[in-house]
Order: structure tokens, then sequence, then C-alpha cells
């Protein structure tokens, strides 16, 4: 279980802003210290957007957020404009000139990075309803993180009992047997395989 009040805040490259990292993955090759702040394969971050603005590059890397506090962004992407709104999964290359404009003030967003060709990431928005269990499931290979986007949600393990989650904690789950989540409310479930994305 990954807590929000746990996860450790870092500084944009372009310092525009503050990202709280959830949890990542990491290469298994020696490294610079100049590559060792980009050293992961993917990465599962929440991120604070307070002001219109850039995003910083990410060559090499392949990007899904996922606004969960806020009205909206209108982001632009090497020159196309996006219209992204609440719990709408937008993915976009981190090579691209990606510049943002707040809707309607500050939002916050689950970020998730894959390196390309290590690893690629499918999120997905689930809404978990009082009157019956959701289950979910990750594959051979593959890692399932569930990000609890609103309270009310309670999440059970193949062998353990149910716990609480509160708004932005995680569950990372790998491995056989499902993840029982019951209450009423909604998550993020990311799954990330390893390995060639084409």
């Amino acid at each position: 279980m990954l807590r929000w009040r746990d996860y450790r805040s870092v500084p944009w490259r372009n310092g525009g802003g503050l990202t709280r990292e959830v949890t990542s993955g990491r290469v298994q090759v020696p490294l610079t210290s100049e590559e060792l702040a980009d050293s992961f394969d993917w990465r599962v971050s929440v991120a604070d957007v307070d002001a219109d603005g850039p995003f910083s590059p990410f060559a090499g890397i392949d990007r899904v957020i996922t606004l969960v506090e806020g009205e909206g962004m209108l982001l632009t992407v090497d020159g196309t404009r996006h219209e992204v709104g609440p719990l709408n999964p937008f993915a976009f290359s981190g090579d691209a000139v990606t510049d943002c404009r707040l809707v309607a003030g500050a939002v916050r967003n689950v970020n998730v990075m894959t390196r390309r060709g290590r690893a690629k990431a499918d999120v997905r928005i689930v809404r978990v309803a009082a009157a019956e269990a959701a289950e979910m499931a990750c594959a051979t290979g593959e890692t399932l993180l569930v990000v609890a986007a609103t309270e009310g949600i309670a999440v059970g393990g193949p062998d353990g009992p149910e716990t609480p989650l509160g708004r932005l904690d995680c569950v990372r789950h790998q491995g056989p047997g499902p993840l029982t989540l019951r209450g009423d409310g909604t998550v993020a479930g990311i799954r990330i395989r390893s390995g060639a994305t084409h």
C-alpha cells in the first residue's frame, strides 16, 4: 500500500510546479550520475498544475495524464489543441512540444510515464458501485497499480483483509489473484507491461 502522505515531492524539470512520485520501475543497466534522475522504465506520479505554461520535455517517453482534481486543461501538443477533462486519460508523447492552459484554475493529474521500447501503459477509469464489488487482475509480466481518484473505496487482495484507500493512495500488485474493490467511488487502473511497444 502506497499512501499519499508518503509520496516524495520533486520539482518539475522546468521549475513550473511540483510532482509527487507514487512509484516507479527502474532500469537495470549502469548509469551515469546525469542519467540517474531519469533512470526508470516507468513512473507514476501526481502533478499539481497551478498556472498556464509549457510542460517539461521528456525525450523517448510516452505519457498518459488523467485529471483527478479541477475543471480541465487545454493542451496544445505539437500545434494540435486537445481538451482534457476530469477522469479522461489522455496519451501523448513526451517528445512533443506541449503547452497547457487551465480552464478554470489549478488542476491535479495522475501522470504515467513509460520509456519507449521498454514499457507501455494502459490507463482506465473504473467506477465502483456500492451494490457490486469490482475485480482487477494483471497478466503475467504486468504490474497493476490502482490509484484512488475519490474517497470511499476499500481494496482486498488474494490473501489479506480489505483496506480503505484514501484519496490518491495507491495499491501496487503483481502476480496471480485479483484485487477486489468495494465501496462507492472511482479509481484509475494502470497496467504496465514490460518489453517493446511495437
